[in-house]
């Protein structure tokens, strides 16, 4: 009986701050979740949020045409 292969793992995008060694903000591709699900966001503490790719490209565009300015604080 052959073993169940493992999933690939999650394919590295970027990384949001990277100036320490703290688990960083990262976007990842999840090649073997369902489209829906295969944007992964991840945080310095564990958690993840998953999503589409139209849905990051919204994210994305929202961000380009402004929509967080000041949300950040700075």
């Amino acid at each position: 009986m052959s073993a169940t292969p493992e999933p690939p793992a999650l394919v590295p995008v970027a990384t949001f701050c990277g100036k320490c060694d703290c688990g960083c903000p990262q976007l990842w591709i999840d090649p073997a979740a369902e489209p829906e699900k295969r944007v992964v966001l991840t945080d310095d503490f564990g958690q993840r949020i998953q999503m589409s790719a139209d849905q990051l490209a919204d994210l994305v565009e929202q961000a380009r045409t402004g929509a967080f300015e000041g949300v950040a604080g700075r």
